[in-house]
C-alpha cells in the first residue's frame, strides 16, 4: 500500500465571509534566478493593465533587495514594517506612480510573513481588506529564488507568472522552483513568460525546453503567456528610473507587455471568495499547513 503526502494548498474557508468585498486578481510575479528582469516585467505590466483602465496595485515583495520604487523614481519614508508595527496604515504607506498604479514599498526589516504574531497577523489583515474596493489587480514582485517568503507569495495568489530568460541557469532554476511549489504546495498551473528573447521563435524553444522536463517528472499545466523581446533601449530607461511602456510605447517590448496585459486581462475571474484580499492576505499570514497521509 503506497502512502502519500500532500500539502493543501489553502484552507477551507466559507464563501459567505467574503461576501460584501469586491474580487482582486492576485499574481505573483517571480523567477526562478535573479538577473532575467522579473521586476521589469511587473513594472511594465503594471502600466499596461493600467492603460486598460484598470485599477493596479504593486506590491513590492521582495523584502531583501526591494526596488520597485527606486526603478520608478518614488521616495517614501514609511514602508510595510511601519504598518505591522501599528505606526501607521496601509494607505499612509502606498505610492503613486505612473499611470496612477499604486506602489507598496517593501522593506528589508519586515518579518517573515510566517513569523509574524497573531495581532500582526490580523492587523496586516485589516489592512488590506480596506484595500479591496481600490485595486481589481494586485501584482505581487516576489524575491528571486525559492525562500520561504516567496513561496508563501507563490501560494496564497490565484495565478504564478514566471518569468524565465534564454540562459541555462535560468531555465534549471524556473524547473526547481516550479517542482517546488507543486510537490510541497500543489500548485499545478504556472503562467510562462520569456523574456529579452531575439524572437518569438526563441521563446517559444525557451518555453518547449521548460515543458520537456516538467512533463517527464511533474504533473503541471505550463501555459506560454508571451514573449518579451530584448530591447537595446532597455537599460537606458531603467538608469532613468522610467518604464519602457511610459518611455518608448511604440517599441518591440512595449507592444509585447501591452499584448501580455490583454491575455492577463482575460483569465478567468476569481469568485467573491478567493478573490478577495483579505482572503488573499489569509492564506499568506497562515501556518505552514501540515501534511497529511492519505493511503491509495
Amino acid at each position: 500500500m503506497n502512502v502519500v503526502e500532500i500539502s493543501p494548498r489553502t484552507t477551507t474557508t466559507s464563501v459567505s465571509k467574503y461576501d460584501n468585498n469586491e474580487t482582486t486578481r492576485v499574481i505573483a510575479v517571480t523567477s526562478g534566478k535573479g538577473g532575467v528582469g522579473k521586476t521589469t516585467v511587473a513594472i511594465n505590466m503594471a502600466l499596461g493593465l493600467a492603460e486598460k483602465g484598470k485599477r493596479v496595485m504593486l506590491m513590492d515583495a521582495d523584502l531583501g533587495l526591494a526596488n520597485v520604487d527606486v526603478m520608478l523614481g518614488l521616495r517614501h519614508t514609511l514602508n510595510l514594517s511601519h504598518v505591522l508595527k501599528g505606526e501607521c496604515d496601509l494607505e499612509d504607506i502606498i505610492l503613486t506612480g505612473p499611470r496612477g498604479i499604486k506602489v507598496i514599498p517593501a522593506s528589508s526589516g519586515v518579518k517573515q510573513m510566517a513569523d509574524l504574531s497573531e495581532p500582526e497577523q490580523a492587523g496586516l489583515i485589516h489592512a488590506f481588506s480596506s484595500l479591496s474596493k481600490q485595486a481589481d489587480v494586485l501584482l505581487i514582485d516576489t524575491a528571486a529564488g525559492i525562500n520561504s517568503n516567496t513561496v508563501k507569495f507563490c501560494t496564497a495568489a490565484q495565478e504564478v507568472l514566471l518569468v524565465v530568460c534564454n540562459e541555462p541557469a535560468s531555465i534549471t532554476d524556473a524547473y526547481a522552483t516550479i517542482k517546488v511549489l507543486n510537490q510541497d504546495h500543489g500548485i499545478n498551473r504556472f503562467r510562462i513568460l520569456a523574456n529579452m528573447a531575439q524572437s518569438s521563435m526563441e521563446g517559444a524553444k525557451i518555453f518547449q525546453k521548460l515543458v520537456d522536463v516538467t512533463e517527464q517528472f511533474l504533473n503541471v499545466s505550463l501555459d506560454l503567456v508571451g514573449t518579451i523581446p530584448y530591447d537595446l533601449n532597455s537599460r537606458k530607461v531603467v538608469q532613468q528610473r522610467k518604464a519602457i511602456f511610459d518611455v518608448l510605447p511604440g517599441s518591440g517590448a512595449a507592444r509585447a507587455y501591452k499584448r501580455l496585459a490583454d491575455r492577463t486581462d482575460k483569465w478567468s475571474i476569481p469568485t467573491k471568495a478567493n478573490g478577495s484580499l483579505q482572503f488573499f492576505v489569509e492564506q499568506l499570514v497562515q501556518a505552514e499547513p501540515k501534511k497529511r497521509q492519505v493511503q491509495l
